[in-house]
């Protein structure tokens, strides 16, 4: 068994003389949560939906478990699991007479109960799908997509309209998809829920994919991956700092910043500098770009 889950090489999707998807090179492993980010418009929805076998691709090939995605059977649908951004349970059933339900659409599904646990729904587990809250609805929709035991699943924006508490506690469940060996096609606005939870990301904008890579490897775009800022100490000046911090520039509020690829070597001339002469660094800070920061600059240097 190959350890590529989904693999498309010059994917391309048009719509008249309009080019939603533009010749993209995709690659998911299998065992791993792989996020696909990029604005509306981008061609992310059309590409998701080339990939579960819903929309056919204008040019290109597409791999998906080993198959092409636009010549299926069912036996391949039973192999994967879609939770898409608006599901709507029947109401009246219960989560455990939904799971059953769904359950009896596979040949060979996941057991009811195991599935109940896994979501974190066994408390719930004879409460209609209508009195659950927002983010125990979602669990169901999770196991719905789970209780056929599918090898790979696609997430469409499963946290949107959470509450930061419920986000979290649902970023379990996902986490908890890679400890059972899923692959999982993670689509989100939330670049926080990204940077928790990918192993890979990659970003699309204007039909491109225009980055690909873990957290890090994006994130070392560029000649300056660090963001070094701190207080000037009184009676100091930006003159007076040494020669390894001479690129800081002011940053409002008193503070200085300064961006390099050598951290560890700046930090070490500055606490010397200071501690040479009896200077506190208030507001000393260090940090990498985030994700978010990371996308925001690939989507504005597309657009």
């Amino acid at each position: 068994m190959s350890d590529i889950a989904i693999s498309a090489q010059r994917l391309r999707k048009a719509y008249g003389s309009n080019e939603a998807v533009r010749g993209i090179d995709l690659e998911v492993r299998r065992g791993e949560i792989f996020a696909f980010l990029g604005p509306n418009g981008a061609g992310k929805t059309t590409t998701v939906e080339i990939l579960e076998g819903y929309r056919e691709r204008t040019e290109g090939e597409a791999t998906v478990l080993g198959r092409d995605p636009a010549a299926v059977d069912r036996a391949w649908r039973e192999r994967i699991g879609i939770v898409l951004q608006d599901c709507r349970m029947e109401p009246k059933l219960t989560v455990r007479e939904t799971l059953r339900m769904y359950a009896g659409y596979y040949s060979r599904p996941r057991s009811v109960e195991e599935t109940i646990e896994l979501i974190g729904l066994g408390a719930k587990a004879d409460e209609r799908a209508e009195a659950l809250s927002g983010g125990q609805q979602r669990r169901l929709d999770v196991g719905v997509a789970l209780v056929g035991d599918a090898e790979l699943l696609f997430l469409d924006e499963p946290t949107t309209g959470f509450d930061p508490s419920a986000r979290r506690q649902f970023w379990d469940v996902i986490s908890g998809l890679r400890g059972l060996g899923k692959t999982v096609f993670l689509t989100t606005h939330y670049m926080d829920e990204a940077q928790a939870l990918a192993d890979r990301v990659a970003v699309i904008a204007d039909g491109r994919i225009v980055g690909e890579g873990t957290v890090d490897e994006l994130g070392g775009r560029g000649e300056a991956a660090s963001e070094i800022s701190f207080a000037l100490p009184a009676g100091t000046s930006a003159e007076d700092l040494p020669e390894q911090v001479g690129g800081a520039s002011a940053a409002g509020n008193g503070r200085m910043m300064l961006r390099t690829d050598q951290p560890t070597a700046v930090l070490n001339a500055l606490t010397g500098w200071a501690l040479e002469h009896g200077c506190e660094l208030s507001r000393l800070e260090v940090r990498r770009p985030s994700l978010e920061d990371i996308y925001l600059e690939l989507t504005r240097e597309d657009g």
